[in-house]
């Protein structure tokens, strides 16, 4: 298949906007008027967001958290290829063609993730230096969700959503993306990751602006969602990364891990109800 701009949508969640003047610094380099655009604007208010472009669709939500913007988004996008959007990136010049040659590149691909830079132009964080065709778990894991570019028809094939339990808003908040990867890698769908950079984002993330207490505590129920029995085991090497890369220290090991064996509890409380 062959894909063109008119292909990629791009899922924009934001909040109480009642403009579209957010847009214009998130494409610098060309009129948003020229990228189709879907935008779920969850509002508090009864002040709506409304659009005059064609190419830019507007749905309202009174609904709170990010993974419900998320999944309301994918079940109204009408693109080949989705991009996830927050409201506070900016696209580089060329992320449209960098898009498409990677989906003509990876055509059985269901999850491409692209590389991101900070204000200062350099990487987020360390990704790999090539293409990789099959993602694991660790890669899963760093993932972040301006990083992820979707192929509809396979997402819809796979029938995932965003559990609404993690991200902004949800119980636990942060980690959406990783249980919406690894659910889509457990029924074998491809997950590449190509090094081409695609966004700039300059503030700080919503894993940045949490503790390493309160991480440790979402990263408990985190890795029960995604890995069941074996959640001790990626503990233990989420603690031994940590320590090895001075991210904590070896007196707060216990704590930590006390820590995360209560996000798991907590989650286990929450699916005991659920399944009431």
């Amino acid at each position: 298949m062959t894909y063109t701009i008119n292909d990629i949508e791009i899922l924009i969640s934001t909040m109480n906007r009642d403009s579209l003047d957010f847009l214009v610094p998130m494409f610098p380099n060309s009129h948003f008027f020229n990228f189709q655009i879907l935008i779920v604007n969850q509002i508090q208010n009864e002040k709506k967001l409304t659009s005059s472009y064609s190419n830019v669709r507007v749905i309202n939500s009174v609904e709170k958290g990010l993974s419900k913007s998320r999944n309301l988004a994918l079940e109204n996008a009408i693109g080949k290829i989705l991009v996830i959007a927050d409201d506070d990136i900016i696209y580089k010049e060329t992320f449209i063609t960098k898009i498409i040659n990677a989906y003509h590149k990876f055509p059985d691909a269901g999850v491409i993730i692209f590389s991101a830079v900070n204000s200062e132009g350099s990487l987020i964080k360390k990704y790999p230096l090539n293409s990789k065709n099959n993602l694991n778990f660790f890669d899963i894991l760093n993932a972040s969700s301006i990083e992820i570019t979707l192929n509809k028809s396979i997402i819809d094939e796979a029938r995932i959503k965003f559990d609404k339990i993690f991200g902004l808003g949800g119980i636990f908040e942060i980690g959406e993306e990783a249980v919406f990867l690894s659910d889509l890698k457990k029924k074998n769908k491809q997950l590449v990751f190509e090094p081409d950079v695609i966004v700039k984002h300059e503030g700080f993330t919503s894993s940045d602006k949490k503790s390493i207490v309160e991480k440790y505590y979402i990263q408990g129920a985190l890795f029960t969602r995604i890995f069941n029995r074996n959640y001790i085991f990626w503990i233990f090497v989420k603690l031994f990364f940590d320590l090895k890369q001075d991210k904590i220290k070896f007196s707060s090991i216990v704590n930590l891990f006390k820590n995360a064996k209560q996000g798991h509890k907590e989650f286990e409380r929450l699916q005991y109800e659920n399944n009431e």
